[in-house]
């Protein structure tokens, strides 16, 4: 049905007055904007296992949609996409466009650009350089081939677009990309970060010659422009630029500084002041005869970085922005190419050329000079890869390029497929090409058992959430604090969570301020976060060698950041928080009286934390312990301890046998030897009857599995595992004898005994075994439903939120060299020999 667009109205009366909506203008924009969110979501999905960016099901989920696939049905196009709607779903996107490059602007820290160097900017100039005029070679054999004499565009322009659309680093997706891949705290990934910005400002600025070149684009190679035009524009877009980067960014500091949050709210005037900015910006530049996303882009540049009114910016518009409006906008961009336009041999051919020469020049270009530079090889090459990445302003590029005439429909879905191609290779490949080694795993231990472990240092990976884990980790690092034998090293890893949001690639920006990437080192004047802070403070008392990192990533994906971290840095330990934290009035032992209050509902930081714990514990290269904070390390505490150290001042270690417990009590030797600790050892001996009879663990059914306890499926000689017990307690007490208090109990209900121990006033900390080797009395609590199952049965029982425990728990993991699988199980009684084995007894 055959519409004016003069005519089209923007709302109907509805079905019953005999309207149908999806005639009209916003009724089909809302159904145009739904099925574009459900169809690259639900892709979005299926390409997550590859891991893929987001970008990638958003192009492809507009392919689909547009005249390759199922545009070919034209009834199902002239409904939902007729021709008249376009401009209409193209202005929207475009919107959510302007804003997101305002966005990508404001990821773009300029002064950390200029910090990353020669090398970072080598790289950039040869992965723009070569690809750039690898592209305009093509140029000549695609103008030459695929576009009619009529249509042929000017040789300068087209020259260009297909120079820049050759040669271009998609920063905001690269960043997610090295993410993913777990290479940002590498070497590689800091270069990768700064070369792709470089990149970045050299595209937009040869986009705007681009532009500036195309002009109107008359159709069919009408009407010439003066060159005299060309220059004007780009004269123009410089003084836009200078008079953005020299009077608007001192304006937008001012405004930044006023705006700031108070009482975590940002004020509204200036939120409207910036995004009304944002559309001034697009205007002009728009006016000058440069696209609107440009003075957009140049407006984000000139917002301050460092201080919390970006942030908070961000946090206002992004959702709506990348989650709304931008996949429209690929989606345009997926709704314009038709696949079917390449027709024939010639034009495959071509698809075939452009796809090689894009890659070619990019890792090419980028190999040579990072060699040249002394990356090693394999580096190199992996940076190669990771430059080829293509993205967002690719395809701004081509779209404007479509726009301007300058690209004809086959042009263009041939350098949307190559978009495509370029992407999607860049995450199998790189893992592939870039594995780094794996270091040897260790445990406690490992470093008493050592010849020379005079000569070690212990190594401690302490991960916290934010700054409300600082003290009780300090508290805790304090009390393991050697004086004697080892020297400690501690790295304090912050955990931020990266989402798809642009603001974590602010997270990632910041984390490397001084071009290395997480690692901070410690520089005379340099603003720390509170969460380093604390522990700048603890390094400078002389105490211990601290460094702090960052670690941004999703979370399902954290662990694998942390036992990287763990195995690169030689780690002896991890120590984890746990997902939930009492306060301190609760926690701590002096100030509680009844166990129960108001105090003892815990802040919970969300199962996604939880999950990363549980991960953590699978996959680490060494020992772990996770910390349950009950106001470990409190000013409450320091002030009521002795000389006001912040140390854990009273500590028992629980201990029932198996390699957990072993692990605990090397912990618990080590406190010992602080002279503010006064340790305390309570060993469980097994009672008579659980002698004679024995437990048998059967694995727990698929459906009650995160109830149950999850224990090793390894056979263990249970006379073995006893004499490795014996004789762990009796070097302990032979080493620290004179130092702690040492009981032995056999009680009747262990529960009961556990609880008395936690609900007592007696310790500050509790160190238990996680017991996935259990000893029978501990293989006796299988049964019970668990609250917390990745903590073993004991330490389950003190984490509690309704058992009214005072004291903090540590629950400690001694590394399995073997790798050994863990199952979780029910329990049956029955009478047979004590072995262990996942179907068998204990």
């Amino acid at each position: 049905m055959p519409f004016n667009i003069t005519s089209v109205k923007t709302s109907s009366n509805g079905v019953w007055q005999g309207d149908n909506p999806l005639n009209f203008a916003f009724p089909l924009l809302i159904v145009q904007t739904a099925l574009i969110i459900a169809v690259s979501r639900f892709l979005a999905v299926l390409f997550k296992p590859l891991r893929q960016p987001k970008v990638i099901a958003e192009i492809v989920g507009g392919i689909l949609l547009g005249p390759s696939a199922l545009g070919r049905n034209m009834a199902y196009m002239d409904r939902i996409f007729p021709k008249w709607s376009m401009p209409i779903l193209e202005s929207v996107a475009s919107i959510g466009l302007l804003f997101f490059l305002f966005l990508v602007g404001l990821e773009l820290d300029l002064s950390s650009i200029r910090r990353s160097g020669k090398r970072a900017f080598g790289i950039a100039v040869a992965g723009i350089t070569l690809p750039f005029i690898a592209g305009v070679g093509v140029a000549f054999v695609i103008r030459n081939t695929l576009y009619t004499a009529a249509d042929k565009p000017g040789y300068a322009e087209f020259l260009v677009f297909m120079g820049v659309a050759l040669s271009i680093t998609a920063f905001p997706v690269l960043a997610r990309i090295l993410a993913e891949l777990k290479l940002l705290t590498t070497q590689i990934g800091e270069t990768a970060m700064a070369a792709a910005a470089f990149n970045d400002v050299a595209a937009w600025i040869l986009l705007a010659l681009a532009v500036a070149l195309a002009g109107n684009g008359g159709e069919g190679g009408g009407e010439k422009k003066s060159p005299l035009v060309s220059l004007w524009v780009l004269l123009s877009g410089a003084g836009f630029v200078v008079f953005m980067l020299v009077v608007i960014r001192p304006g937008m500091k001012w405004v930044a500084k006023r705006g700031s949050p108070e009482n975590d709210v940002v004020r509204e005037s200036y939120v409207c002041l910036t995004l009304a900015g944002v559309m001034v910006s697009g205007f002009a530049t728009d006016l000058i005869g440069i696209h609107s996303i440009f003075g957009a882009f140049v407006f984000g540049l000139t917002i301050p970085k460092d201080g919390e009114f970006g942030q908070r910016l961000i946090e206002r518009i992004e959702d709506f922005v990348s989650g709304l409006l931008l996949p429209l906008y690929f989606a345009t961009s997926g709704l314009k190419t038709d696949v079917a336009k390449i027709r024939g041999a010639e034009s495959w051919g071509m698809l075939g050329l452009v796809v090689v020469t894009a890659c070619a020049g990019k890792i090419v270009g980028t190999f040579v000079v990072a060699v040249m530079v002394k990356v090693p090889a394999r580096e190199a090459l992996t940076l190669g890869f990771l430059m080829n990445t293509k993205g967002l302003v690719e395809l701004i590029v081509l779209n404007i390029g479509k726009e301007k005439k300058v690209l004809n429909d086959e042009t263009f879905a041939i350098l949307v497929l190559m978009a495509l191609f370029t992407t999607f290779i860049t995450t199998p490949t790189v893992m592939a090409i870039y594995k780094p080694a794996r270091g040897t795993h260790r445990k406690l231990k490992d470093l008493s058992a050592s010849q020379d472990s005079t000569k070690e240092e212990l190594r401690i990976l302490a991960c916290l959430h934010g700054p409300a884990n600082v003290s009780s980790l300090i508290s805790l690092v304090e009390s393991i604090r050697t004086t004697k034998i080892l020297r400690l090293k501690l790295f304090v890893m912050h955990l931020m969570e990266l989402t798809e949001r642009s603001s974590s690639i602010i997270m990632v920006q910041r984390a490397r301020k001084n071009g290395l990437p997480f690692v901070h080192r410690y520089r005379h004047g340099e603003r720390h976060s509170n969460v380093i802070g604390g522990f700048e403070a603890y390094r400078q008392l002389g105490r211990v060698a601290v460094r702090p990192i960052t670690a941004v990533s999703p979370l399902p994906t954290m662990h694998e950041d942390i036992c990287h971290m763990a195995d690169t840095k030689r780690v002896t330990m991890i120590i984890l928080p746990f997902h939930k934290r009492w306060n301190a009035d609760h926690g701590h032992s002096h100030h509680h009286q009844d166990g129960g209050g108001d105090g003892n509902v815990p802040e919970n930081v969300g199962h996604g934390w939880r999950l990363v714990n549980q991960r953590v514990l699978k996959n680490a290269p060494c020992s772990v312990a996770v910390l349950v904070d009950r106001g470990l390390g409190s000013i409450e505490a320091q002030t009521l301890s002795l000389d006001g150290s912040n140390v854990v001042e009273r500590v028992c270690v629980i201990f029932f046998g198996g390699p957990d417990d072993r692990e605990s009590i090397e912990l618990g030797g080590r406190m010992a030897e602080h002279p503010a600790v006064k340790v305390t050892v309570i060993r469980f001996l097994v009672r008579e009857t659980l002698r004679s009879t024995a437990v048998t663990l059967r694995p727990a059914p698929s459906k009650g599995k995160e109830k149950n306890y999850a224990f090793l499926t390894t056979n263990v000689d249970p006379e073995k595992e006893k004499e490795l017990d014996e004789g762990a307690l009796e070097d302990f007490k032979s080493k620290w004898k004179e130092m702690v208090e040492y009981k032995e109990k056999e009680p009747n209900n262990i529960i009961e005994e556990i609880l008395s121990i936690g609900q007592s006033k007696d310790f500050d900390l509790i160190v238990v075994g996680r017991g996935r080797i259990p000893s029978a009395e501990v293989a006796a609590l299988a049964e019970r439903q668990a609250e917390h199952p990745e903590l073993g049965p004991i330490g389950d029982v003190l984490a509690s939120s309704i058992n009214h425990i005072i004291p903090s728990i540590l629950v400690v993991q001694q590394h399995n060299k073997a790798h050994v699988e863990d199952i979780t199980v029910s329990k049956i009684v029955s009478e047979s020999s004590l072995s262990i084995n996942g179907d068998t007894n204990v």
